[in-house]
């Protein structure tokens, strides 16, 4: 720089130019690169020094310039711009493209130069542009006024310049002839990503981020469905920060839950890629020409707020350029060519395989420590974690909000109020009711909305406006304001149905919400699932749909607030009854043995339905329901809640003095009796007996009476007075002989023959047993338990024939585990232990004493009249084991599932295989071989009629027992 030039003072706009890829272009032109250089040289000196810059430095390919005029500075830019494009170059590729950089600051020259952060500011600045590309910083902006005719300042945004801790917002000089797309700026942020950063942790979904991952690399559009809460966003940011460097162009993130109107939607996505709006030209325009060509990737959350809008853009983006992908978030799809819809599961609520928490344990295990200080909870509310979990169904915005919760409260006490989950979950926060949009203004991104709305010609944003954006981000503070989001979508049909749904405590099938309804549903079930309000779950059979439990207590609310609570309870109830009618009968209609399996997958859709009758509903229906679960409930240990729904039904009866039939009452006292039974409480079981004697003959109903007069002994057996219970049941016995109704006293005639075991009348025992064995087998509901197997089982033990007892006892356990009656199935394993103490198999008989002990703990059931039987028994089986070996082995079966105990059983080899068996040997005076039983319980209908259908009392082990 000749020292004569002045050098201007104050506030200085600092200019420097470069050519972009200078070196690859010196070695791609070799020696023509000399000339091109000085060519580049002249026309810049003619350009930018000519409107009174000072150049201070040009070396290579760099020019540093100084101007007094920040307007004039920009002219000489763009002037130099234009000259240096339309300039006939040798050839296309020896074009240099030069990179400039603006930026004004206040600076004295000192000895001919600056020693000032301004000029390296400005070097920085032009640092960032590519070639042909003129960037200015806002200090320079303010200063260009006016503007050179037809140019523009686009707005880059905030961009962190190398060298420098703030942030500097930079523009882009837009004018014709000059290039406009460019990729951003090569600035000092570590990547290209404007990813939001979490504040928490990212826990589990390890397999879904490998899942979704394939998807994204596979397809150019996926969208991840699921309901409010979720997870979508958090997975899908997790997912995107995963694979920054393999997308050149960058990883951004646009939230349209903050768009307010679907003309914005495309200003939004425009505004987070640098773009500004161009006149005359529409800004959807502008955002597929800036996306052809590059590869990016692009995050769509929350775009059911905008759907029909997100599906345009989002189509145009993909059919403008080959190297977009998108990833979208929403509740429901959008329907395009080549999308594909990936639905997120709820976080797991299992234990892993290799007994790691689930993810959803982690994840409240992790929230529950931030909560509370940094200290984890105690290892004794594992159980109690489990249990909050498994309520909230593993919805990860709801063991956020219960992790809130236990700063105040203990993991137990915040399962036990999880009945009522939006009240407990939601306590302490405002539910955020959007107020209305007023009419004239949309909003947009947060950080934009004030230059969008300025290019949509609409008036700034008013407080009322800026509450909707609010409502939009704070649609995840309350499960109450999560699910409202998505309802307030439904049309009239889907909300109904919705609303309808909360009614069920589990799955459904579609025959079964076609009864609900009593139309057809497909179309309204269709829109649900779509939004991710019911989840479908495709099976062999047919799919079947669940609601998630906040969900469906939003929608239980809503039912409630629509006056519809009481029908579509009592419809609910009404298919809970035929439910119980259908498990009785097989395909044909037509009776079959009842099969207590059948009842477990209908177990909370009962509870449900008789919290209905006892709290709101007909009591009277309450105990229809409670009459099919008496079986259910004794062989799964849940004697005690039968009895509590019972006394919760009687309350209900004396709050509205429904009219019940004695017949009926009579049922549910004498059920009522036999649970007090299994509980252990004896007084109340003698007081329901009586009532039940009482009702029942007021009924007039012989084969009632029966069946409650043949509960009369149970009573006396519980207190110990057997001779009296004897007594009762001849007496009942004959009286219902005398009535024509005997097959109803079985109850009487087991007691009876236990009783006759008791006190070692075996032969009698034997034939009162054989000749009840017919009753048994029409029965459906009595043939599955086996009760006369059982017994002449414990007959053939009294009597020390193995070979009979082990044929009777595998029947009775086989057919027991297979119909589902587990509680008798413990009393079946302990005779088998019996059986294999007698034969040797002492360690076995150990097993199996301990597995039956353990299960029937589980249960809380009573020992009952063998009690004694088997102390007795255990106690001489330790005794010859020794206390070491016995205690070893009943450990081994108290580790035991009762379906592996019994598997145990059933393996257990029959006496005449035994090495030391003389029933098969050629001995002449051995007896002849007897009949090994079926092994099979269901024989082939082609070789045997079905016992379900056409039971053969004839057809069982033949044995010594029965032939006394």
């Amino acid at each position: 720089m000749s020292p004569r030039i002045q050098l201007p003072s104050g506030w200085v706009t600092f200019v420097f130019t470069d050519i972009e890829g200078s070196t690859r272009l010196a070695q791609l032109l070799g020696p023509d690169y000399r000339p091109v250089l000085a060519e580049h040289r002249r026309l810049l000196r003619h350009t930018l020094a000519s409107t009174g810059g000072a150049e201070l430095l040009t070396e290579g390919d760099s020019f540093f310039l100084a101007f007094e005029d920040a307007t004039a500075a920009m002219t000489a830019c763009l002037t130099a711009q234009r000259a240096l494009s339309s300039h006939d170059w040798p050839t296309s590729e020896a074009a240099p493209r030069v990179r400039m950089g603006l930026h004004t600051g206040y600076a004295e020259p000192r000895d001919g130069e600056y020693a000032s952060p301004e000029v390296h500011r400005a070097a920085r600045v032009a640092a960032a542009a590519h070639g042909g590309q003129v960037l200015c910083t806002a200090s320079t902006a303010r200063r260009a006024e006016p503007l050179p005719p037809g140019a523009a300042l686009l707005d880059l945004g905030l961009h962190r310049l190398r060298g420098f801790d703030d942030r500097e917002r930079l523009f882009q000089l837009v004018a014709p002839g000059l290039e406009r797309q460019f990729p951003r700026p090569r600035t000092a942020d570590a990547v290209a990503h404007n990813l939001p950063t979490q504040v928490t942790s990212f826990v589990g979904r390890q397999t879904e981020r490998i899942e979704l991952g394939i998807l994204v690399r596979q397809h150019r559009l996926v969208t991840v469905l699921g309901a409010g809460g979720a997870g979508k966003t958090r997975l899908a940011v997790e997912l995107a920060s995963g694979v920054v460097e393999a997308y050149p162009d960058g990883v951004w993130f646009v939230d349209i839950a903050s768009v307010t109107d679907p003309g914005l939607v495309a200003f939004a996505i425009a505004a987070v890629l640098g773009l500004r709006p161009e006149p005359g030209r529409p800004m959807l325009d502008t955002l597929v020409e800036y996306a052809a060509g590059r590869r990016m990737l692009v995050v769509l959350d929350t775009c059911d707020a905008q759907p029909a809008a997100c599906a345009e853009v989002i189509a145009r983006l993909l059919s403008g350029g080959g190297g977009v992908r998108v990833l979208a978030t929403s509740r429901e799809s959008f329907s395009l060519p080549g999308e594909v819809v990936w639905r997120i599961p709820p976080l797991s609520v299992d234990p892993r395989a290799d007994g790691a928490d689930s993810d959803a344990v982690a994840l409240l295990l992790d929230r529950t420590a931030a909560a509370r200080g940094g200290r984890q909870p105690d290892p004794a509310e594992s159980a109690d974690l489990r249990r909050v979990v498994q309520r909230l169904d593993g919805l990860p915005l709801a063991i956020e909000l219960a992790a809130a919760r236990l700063r105040v409260l203990s993991v137990g006490q915040l399962a036990e109020r999880l009945d009522d989950v939006l009240g407990t979950l939601d306590a302490g926060r405002e539910d955020p009711e959007p107020p209305p949009v007023e009419r004239g203004w949309s909003g947009n991104q947060q950080d934009t909305v004030d230059l969008v709305a300025a290019a949509a010609g609409a008036s700034p944003p008013t407080p009322a406006s800026r509450a909707v954006q609010r409502s939009a981000t704070e649609r995840h503070l309350t499960m109450q304001a999560t699910v409202t989001w998505s309802y307030r979508t439904l049309g009239p049909r889907a909300a109904r149905l919705l609303r309808w749904l909360a009614v069920f405590a589990g799955p459904v099938d579609l025959a079964t919400v076609e009864w609900l309804l009593g139309d057809d549903p497909l179309d309204p079930l269709s829109v649900l699932v779509d939004k991710s309000m019911v989840l479908a779950e495709p099976r062999a059979a047919g799919s079947t749909y669940r609601m998630l439990d906040p969900i469906r207590a939003y929608a239980a609310r809503r039912l409630v607030e629509a006056g519809e609570e009481q029908a579509a309870r009592d419809r609910h109830v009404a298919w809970s009854a035929h439910a119980l009618d259908q498990a009785h009968l097989g395909q044909d209609g037509r009776p079959v043995t009842l099969s207590l399996y059948a009842l477990d997958p209908l177990a909370g859709e009962l509870r449900s339905a008789l919290r209905w009758c006892a709290t709101g509903g007909s009591a009277r229906a309450g105990l229809g329901l409670a009459g099919g679960l008496d079986q259910w409930w004794l062989e799964r240990g849940l004697a005690r809640e039968g009895r509590l729904w019972l006394f919760r039904l009687y309350g209900r009866i004396a709050e509205t003095g429904e009219r019940i039939p004695e017949a009926e009452l009579a049922a549910a006292y004498h059920m009522h009796s036999l649970h007090a039974s299994a509980d252990g409480e004896f007084a109340e079981e003698l007081r329901y007996s009586q009532r039940a004697e009482a009702a029942a003959r007021q009924a007039g109903d012989a084969g009632l009476l029966a069946r409650v007069l043949a509960g009369r002994a149970a009573p006396l057996v519980d207190m110990g007075q057997f001779d009296e219970a004897e007594r009762v049941c001849r007496e009942v016995i004959d009286w219902a002989q005398g009535q024509d109704v005997v097959g109803e006293v079985l109850f009487a005639v087991f007691s009876l023959a236990e009783l006759l075991w008791r006190r070692g009348a075996l032969e009698e025992a034997a034939e009162l047993l054989g000749a009840v064995r017919p009753l048994e087998a029409v029965r459906p509901v009595e043939r599955g338990r086996r009760s006369v197997d059982m017994l002449l089982g414990m007959v053939a033990l009294a009597r020390g024939d193995v070979i009979a007892a082990h044929e009777h006892l595998l029947v009775a356990l086989r057919s027991r585990m297979g119909h589902g009656y587990h509680g008798r199935a413990c009393d079946t394993l302990n005779a088998v232990a019996v059986r294999c103490a007698i034969g040797g198999e002492r360690l076995t008989a150990a097993r199996l004493f301990g597995a039956a002990q353990a299960t029937r703990a589980s249960m809380r059931a009573t020992p009952g009249i063998y009690g004694g039987y088997w102390a007795e028994q255990q106690s001489e089986l330790r005794a010859v084991l020794g206390d070491a070996a016995f205690d070893h082995a009943y450990g081994e079966g108290a580790g035991l599932q009762l379906d592996e105990a019994a598997a145990l059983a059933l393996d257990v080899e029959h006496p005449d295989l035994a090495a030391d068996s003389t029933r098969f040997s050629t001995g002449l005076s051995q007896p002849a071989p007897r009949r090994p039983v079926d092994p099979d319980p269901d024989p082939d209908p082609d070789r045997h009629p079905d016992p379900d259908r056409h039971p053969d009392p004839d057809r069982h082990p033949a044995t010594r027992t029965e032939r006394a």
